[in-house]
This record gives structure tokens, sequence and C-alpha cells, in this order.
């Protein structure tokens, strides 16, 4: 008995994929640690420390926002 693979698709016609340009992702998350240690550093109640949490979770938007208000745009 042989084992064989049963595919639609013949092998030539499967697409390959390639990742690159990974450092994006190092810098979301090196920067999603520095926000979080910041805001829950400074929270002074529990739910202030889950609010901190949820900011650094979205700390590109408030730094493109307040870039922006301070350019005055």
């Amino acid at each position: 008995m042989t084992a064989e693979t049963t595919s639609s698709v013949p092998e030539r016609h499967k697409t390959k994929y390639c990742r690159r340009g990974g450092g994006s992702e190092a810098v979301y998350g090196l920067g999603f640690i520095g926000a979080a240690v910041y805001f829950i550093g400074h929270a002074t109640t529990f739910w202030l420390g889950v609010l901190g949490f949820l900011k650094a979770i979205v700390w590109p938007a408030l730094l493109v926002y307040e870039a922006l208000k301070y350019l005055n745009m």
C-alpha cells in the first residue's frame, strides 16, 4: 500500500507566499510594551490600569492624532 496525497490543484499551479518586512511588527510590539508600562505605571486604580492597557493597544492612532493636532492640520 502506498500513501498518496491527492489534490485538485497540480503542484506547479500552487502559489507560494513569502512574507518580508517584519520589522514594523517588532517596532509595534516594542511600542506596545512601552506604552503599556507607561500607561499602567501611571494608573492609580485598577480601572485606570485597564484603560491604560486599551490605550496601549491603540497607541499609534493616538500618536498620529496628537501629531496632526500639533501641526494644526
